[in-house]
């Protein structure tokens, strides 16, 4: 891809991209790489005392959430010496001799009418022979897919001491080619390991960008169901949307402020494509560049007083990503270092930046991060056409889409580029990550 393409592709918004025959289907995590030696844990399935089988397994699911970050190890079933479910029935000594350095034993009790649930668990730290966690959780049978998360929320930051983000959702896009000229297009919810999927949007037209308001209400996307593309925001609760903008040419990229007030977005009603801020209250739009080379892709810094965008201001026809204050108006160039650099986005440290990169003109293009102040560059990806990174909320993990033979899927790698894993569709490809912010 030479930079001619990435200006077309990156600033014009074309559909392109999404055109490729790909359907709906529901993700599924695959662990490609885990960390050399991971923590060992013995989950012991949760005892139900009611009648009939749940609609979902507490222990599966936690087993999966915490397999899945490659952090963790689970201990077969088949292995187990004892099935306890409360803690006077744990004998430590059988758990030592499994390996195991945490246990988490657990049951599930019908409280009442309607499929009132309760769930009981306790997590011991094995070597110690000590209680961590311990806790009543109440919630519907509807509910239990929550509550796992949440139990894996709580046993991931006890023991790595980093929030855990199993309860988040991610949004995606995916699309069915029903002939050569008509082609569906979805966009889609779920929780953070593909459970649960929804479908919130379908169209005969492109749907892009997707954004998530910092309280998880809203998302708002660019869309092309009125043959050029215009900015929505739509309400997750309530289904309803909103079109936010309607002006000629691109419409699109929008991004919420971290506070949840502002969406910066990409406009070229001006002239060239430039980077704007809408102010959500008094709809009020603020340009931000006025750069006669073509300004894309903003990010907002996580203070909020500044945007991230990419631009080739810098001549040559290689894109480059630059910063810009919202009080004075100032930018400066922020890479220097390869032939490719863009969709940059700042981790909440405001010292490390996220991007696509590429080397050289021969190279493919990776995610990597920089050290602002240092400059260095840590590659973090080996697969190809890695685009549409997404940062989780407890910043341990990056989620992008990328290339499988001739099929898209989104692919996960943690920040110290240790755990890595796949989401590939069952049924066809998917794009456009984004992962929400925690939605306490």
């Amino acid at each position: 891809m030479n930079s001619n393409s990435w200006t077309l592709i990156r600033v014009f918004l074309l559909a392109a991209m999404l055109l490729s025959s790909f359907a709906y289907g529901q993700l599924q995590i695959v662990i490609t790489q885990g960390v050399d030696n991971p923590v060992q844990i013995a989950i012991v399935p949760f005892e139900w005392t009611g009648f009939g089988a749940l609609e979902d397994n507490i222990t599966d699911i936690v087993t999966s959430n915490l397999r899945n970050s490659g952090e963790f190890s689970p201990i077969l079933e088949s292995n187990m010496l004892s099935t306890p479910h409360d803690q006077d029935e744990v004998f430590f000594r059988d758990w030592r001799f499994l390996g195991a350095d945490y246990l988490l034993i657990g049951k599930i009790t019908e409280t009442g009418g309607a499929g009132t649930m309760q769930v009981q668990y306790e997590f011991f730290d094995v070597l110690r022979e000590e209680r961590l966690l311990g806790e009543v959780l109440n919630g519907s049978q509807s509910q239990l897919r929550d509550v796992a998360h949440s139990i894996s929320d709580k046993i991931f930051e006890e023991v790595t001491g980093v929030r855990g983000a199993f309860a988040t959702k991610i949004l995606y896009i995916t699309s069915e080619r029903i002939n050569n000229e008509v082609t569906d297009y979805y966009l889609n919810m779920s929780d953070a390991d593909g459970g649960r999927p929804q479908i919130l949007l379908s169209s005969k037209e492109p749907i892009m960008s997707l954004s998530w308001s910092p309280d998880c209400r809203q998302i708002a996307y660019s869309s092309y169901e009125s043959t050029r593309p215009r900015i929505y925001i739509q309400d997750l609760i309530s289904g309803a949307r909103e079109q936010i903008t309607d002006f000629p040419g691109i419409n699109g990229s929008p991004v919420f402020s971290p506070d949840g007030s502002k969406l910066a977005m990409v406009l070229s009603k001006d002239g060239s494509p430039d980077i704007y801020v809408m102010d959500l209250r008094t709809r009020n739009l603020r340009r931000m560049t006025t750069h006669f080379a073509i300004d894309t892709e903003p990010s907002w810094t996580p203070d909020g007083e500044s945007l991230i965008f990419t631009s080739e201001r810098g001549g040559n026809g290689r894109p480059q990503l630059y910063q810009i204050s919202l009080e004075t108006g100032s930018w400066e160039r922020l890479t220097f270092e390869g032939t490719y650099n863009s969709k940059g986005l700042m981790l909440p440290d405001g010292s490390n930046l996220l991007m696509v990169h590429r080397y050289n003109t021969t190279d493919e293009y990776h995610l990597a991060i920089m050290n602002i102040d240092r400059g260095t560059i840590r590659t973090l990806t080996e697969t190809a056409l890695d685009e549409s990174p997404s940062i989780a909320p407890n910043a341990s993990m990056v989620m992008y889409a990328s290339k499988a033979g001739n099929r898209g899927i989104l692919n996960a790698v943690s920040i110290d580029g240790r755990v890595k894993f796949q989401l590939p569709s069952a049924q066809g490809d998917v794009r456009e990550p984004a992962w929400s912010p925690f939605c306490d």
